[in-house]
Formats: C-alpha cells, structure tokens, sequence
C-alpha cells in the first residue's frame, strides 16, 4: 500500500547546481553530510544504498537522474535490524513493513538561486503521520550540514551515530 505523507525541506546552498548535484550522487561527497558509507549508482534503477553510524541503512533505487537539475531515489528500510535503529519514541514497534526497502518516494531538484542553488528535497509515500514526521526532522537535521558541506566546511559528526 502506498502512503499519502510527505515531507518536505528546501535549502540555498551558495554553490552552483552541477557542484551540488555531485552530493547526491558521489558516495565520497554523499558521505561528507550524510551516512558513514554509500552505495550508489546513479543511473535509472541503479543501487541506492546508505549506512548511518548507528547501523542504519536505507534501500532503494535510483528512479531518475537529469544531471545538474534532479535526482529521484526510492527509499525505505533496508531490513528489520535497519528498522529497529530508526528513531522512534520508546515502545513505539517500527517494522520492515511499515516501510520496506524501495517503497517511498525521494526527489531532489536543485534551482539556481542567487548564485548558488536552491535545493528542494520531497520525501513522498511515507506511510503514515510518525515515518512523516520522522523523516521530516531527519531531512531538516540532514540539509543544514549538506550546505556546510557543499560550502567547504566539515559539518561535524552524524547525528544519527
């Protein structure tokens, strides 16, 4: 069953669109914001693959790649050791079936904006309000350091360690 939740972030990263497509789809650059290794190939139905710190990895596919304006991932949980790392509230059971691997939706568009890029991430058919809200937190926690590291700078460790 496909959800009907999204969330959404929007970012200005002072870097050209062709610089900041390149973290989106660089395993090295993708790691220097987010995750502690990635797996990607960005071609259509190529591999998406990204490992947290704390053990957390999410899986998908690379639906669409349209270098320097788009990027369009599928996304969920790789598999139930990954769903238990998922932050959630105490008790609160987070399964492989809420969001099986591929099962949601991610798209990026990069904008050129006052000369950098306006970066707008929409995470499609999460499954219900908590995954929503959830990765609604993760993608405001997560842009922020993608423009310090698309600006050259180190965005510290990975909150999700």
């Amino acid at each position: 069953m496909t959800g009907k939740y999204s969330a959404e972030v929007s970012v200005e990263v002072p870097a050209a669109p062709a610089e900041v497509f390149e973290y989106f789809t660089d395993p090295g650059r993708y790691v220097s914001w987010m995750g502690a290794e990635a797996r990607l190939e960005p071609v259509p139905g190529g591999l998406y693959h990204v490992r947290m710190l704390d053990g957390f990895r999410a899986a998908g596919e690379f639906v669409r790649v349209d270098h320097p304006n788009q990027v369009i991932f599928t996304w969920g949980f790789a598999d139930e050791e990954a769903a238990s790392k998922t932050k959630h509230q105490p008790g609160e059971a987070t399964t492989t079936e809420a969001m099986p691997a591929g099962s949601t939706r991610v798209t990026v568009i990069l904008s050129p904006a006052d000369g950098g890029t306006r970066v707008t991430l929409r995470h499609d058919d999460l499954p219900n309000t908590e995954l929503r809200d959830g990765h609604q937190i993760a993608w405001e926690t997560y842009l922020p350091r993608l423009v310090v590291a698309a600006s050259g700078g180190d965005p510290g460790s990975d909150p999700h360690s």
